[in-house]
């Protein structure tokens, strides 16, 4: 490198260790050994506007290896994002815009929060997918469109692929022939713990040819020249994506550089002014020297000026162009709005209407895909049981990108995080498997809350009622784990009604759900209303003065119904309210939840899951569920081994109610 390289990449260097001395924690040793990489793929291939970080055609840029934050914030300070030195001070403090973990929506420039590995990875496949099909979609109304062409890049360590969910993700990748995801790989042969190859024997190189991944190597990662000439190489090839490796030297230039011993801790006092020292750099602790942050935004401002010029001036253009289909992009680009009208009050069903509920809810989803094209989504392997195929769409693939259906194979946990990096392109995905599975998928559903995307989890098979497969496959506690994520809305709708309202709900905000579906026939239950699941609980049927309540959801619904009648025929005045989301319901308004819930009256809850979901509710005696793992039978034996038949369930409740 020549020099003004070095005083930028060495700016960049002791920015981010003067960020982690201060806050007094954080991993020097990626900030040392992968700077060349980062200040080579910002100053000469990353395409993005620092006045306008969430431009839809930027290359996206995903810190896989999270823990390398400072690195990151350092990085996007020098290249002019709307980051002070005071945000750079703030580093790991309260409130600030440099968290520990990059998170999204919180620093301008971080596309995905991360931070357990692999995570970022996956989610950038999704990435990945959301540009080509966008891409083939603009260019069914644009020849030759230039609205949507970016790369998506992510820099991973050893630790991320050594997570199974980046073998998942990377696997789909090579299927799908994502030629634009370029993969970045820190290989420094170090863990928190120890060396690589206490832990590793696999040829990880070897390993991603064998999916279909292009391999490029660079030496030295000092070599800002050949990290170039690396990535150049990589966007020239569109078939496949690639995985460049570049060894590097975790912690360089520090006393404990190539150790374990400078991954995760504060580099000394001592240490840190031997680097200043080596590196000719004359800076107090988090002081740079302007003219070298200088030279670095006018080389990224020479590059990328013009041609984002260029690109706006297409885009004003294009926004000229009078015809629904242009007009509906550019909504959704600018508005994130999917062209979507779906109410559930224009929906009418007939009073016979008799299936099983997850035949309903495929019926739904395929109104709604063909009302809109930014709903797409699939299963890891079990869309036929699921039914949640798109039966007019074709399937996803590296020759047809704009298929709907993705298959995602046995890969529940890849699923999930690729179904987040199509939600964070502006997408309206949707991914499926069975309710006992959301266990695979929890890491990556958590980053979905915490960022609070517009991801729908669907899940079926959702109770002890799935009989003869036994307790491995009978949920009992998934509902209550989904339940307790904050910023997750758990649907369980009871008939077609409810699915209907779940879905127009879902569709009408841009919050992470969940959409559990019985794969039981059920009837249309008599009262209920779909567009009443936008409050989260209401009453069904009678709502006149009641001495006690019993809520229920989903399939247990009809069964709490016919317990409900025979306890008003023996004169106990019970009122029956279905809800299927207790998140929505306790957002309602102190009056609203009293008018369903009276404050004297006695509360009762009928659901076949873990009861402690309802204990703000009553007290634990009072709920009817399963707090064991559940048995192999016949769903009927099952089910009445648990005491939900209607005999067993009236006693119980003759007994609340006594």
């Amino acid at each position: 490198m020549n020099e003004e390289q070095r005083n930028i990449i060495n700016t960049i260097k002791l920015l981010g260790i003067d960020m982690i001395s201060n806050a007094k924690s954080g991993h020097p040793g990626i900030v040392l050994g992968a700077a060349p990489i980062m200040y080579t793929l910002f100053a000469n291939h990353l395409k993005f506007d620092p006045t306008n970080p969430n431009w839809i055609n930027r290359d996206r840029f995903v810190l896989s290896a999270g823990h390398g934050s400072a690195l990151l914030y350092a990085t996007l300070y020098a290249a002019g994002y709307g980051i002070d030195i005071e945000d750079i001070a703030a580093f790991r403090r309260l409130n600030s815009k440099t968290p520990g973990h990059p998170e999204y929506g919180v620093t301008p420039g971080v596309d995905m929060t991360t931070g357990p590995l692999g995570q970022g990875f996956a989610s950038a496949v999704g990435m990945a997918m959301a540009e080509k099909y966008l891409s083939a979609l603009v260019s069914k109304e644009i020849k030759k469109q230039r609205l949507i062409d970016h790369f998506t890049y992510v820099l991973c360590g050893d630790g991320d692929l050594m997570e199974g969910i980046t073998y998942e993700a990377a696997s789909l990748a090579g299927l799908y022939g994502l030629g634009k995801l370029i993969v970045l790989y820190d290989s420094n042969n170090i863990t928190l713990d120890a060396t690589k190859q206490k832990t590793v024997r696999e040829d990880i190189i070897k390993r991603f040819s064998s999916i279909g991944w292009d391999i490029d190597y660079v030496r030295d990662g000092e070599n800002v020249t050949a990290i170039d000439k690396a990535i150049a190489r990589a966007k020239r090839n569109m078939n496949r994506p690639t995985l460049i490796e570049i060894r590097t030297v975790i912690g360089r230039g520090s006393y404990n550089e190539g150790t374990n011993i400078v991954h995760g801790s504060p580099l000394s006092k001592d240490d840190v002014e031997n680097l200043r020292r080596n590196m000719k750099m004359d800076t107090k602790p988090l002081e740079v020297i302007e003219e070298d942050i200088d030279k670095f935004r006018v080389i990224i401002n020479k590059r990328l000026k013009k041609k984002n010029a260029l690109w706006y001036e297409y885009y004003d253009e294009v926004k000229k162009t009078n015809t629904i289909g242009i007009q509906k992009l550019v909504s959704f680009f600018e508005e994130g709005n999917i062209s979507l009208n779906f109410k559930a009050e224009n929906f009418k069903i007939a009073d016979n209407y008799h299936e099983e509920l997850r035949e309903s809810n495929s019926k739904i989803m395929n109104i709604i895909a063909e009302r809109t094209p930014f709903f797409l989504g699939g299963s890891a392997d079990l869309g036929s049981s699921c039914k949640t195929n798109l039966v007019k769409e074709s399937d996803y693939s590296k020759s047809n990108p704009l298929g709907r259906n993705i298959y995602y194979g046995v890969r529940e946990h890849a699923m999930a995080a690729i179904t987040s990096g199509l939600a964070l392109s502006g997408l309206r995905p949707f991914c499926s498997t069975f309710l006992i599975f959301a266990d695979y998928q929890k890491p990556a559903i958590r980053l979905a809350t915490l960022m609070n995307i517009p991801v729908t989890y669907i899940y079926t098979h959702d109770t002890i009622a799935v009989g003869e497969d036994g307790p491995t496959h009978e949920p009992v506690e998934q509902l209550l784990m989904l339940r307790s994520i904050p910023n997750m809305i758990v649907y369980r709708p009871a008939d077609i009604n409810e699915v209907i309202g779940s879905w127009g709900t879902i569709m009408e905000n841009k919050l992470p759900s969940s959409l559990v579906i019985s794969k039981s026939d059920l009837p249309i239950i008599k009262g209920t209303d779909g567009t009443k699941v936008k409050l989260g609980g209401y009453v069904v049927g009678d709502a006149s003065a009641c001495e006690g309540v019993i809520i229920s959801s989903g399939s247990e619904l009809s069964l709490a119904q016919k317990v409900v009648e025979d306890l008003n025929i023996r004169g106990k005045k019970i009122r029956l309210v279905s809800m299927p989301s207790i998140e929505i319901f306790k957002n309602q308004s102190k009056e609203y939840q009293e008018s369903v819930l009276p404050p004297n009256a006695k509360i009762a809850v009928i659901e076949a899951s873990h009861p402690y979901s309802w204990t703000s509710f009553t007290a634990l005696e009072n709920i009817a569920g399963v707090d064991t793992f559940g048995l192999s039978g016949h769903k009927d034996e099952v089910l009445n081994h648990f005491g939900f038949t209607f005999q067993t369930m009236l006693e119980k409740m003759l007994d609340i109610f006594k």
